[in-house]
């Protein structure tokens, strides 16, 4: 292999490199805007009561569900330690 053959192959791997490089990029891009719509979006629809007091409901419905979970584990180890004495 000659040295101009040498030259000619890296140049283009290295424009198929950039290139590839290059969609990467612009995927990328793509995909922080549109999280960046999003999280928009999402405080803009937070600003909204009926939105907001949804929102709340719901993490509140989650936090009682889990401490509720919390309680019946809690009283089965209770009840497996009674049990064992």
């Amino acid at each position: 292999m000659n040295i101009k053959n040498f030259f000619k192959n890296a140049f283009t791997d290295m424009k198929e490199s950039a290139q590839a490089r290059h969609e990467i990029d612009k995927a990328n891009f793509a995909a922080a805007k549109a999280e960046s719509k999003a999280s928009f979006e999402e405080a803009k629809a937070m600003s909204k009561p009926e939105a907001r007091k949804k929102m709340m409901n719901s993490k509140h419905d989650a936090q009682l569900d889990e401490a509720n979970k919390r309680i019946a584990a809690a009283e089965a180890r209770i009840d497996a330690a009674k049990g064992s004495r």
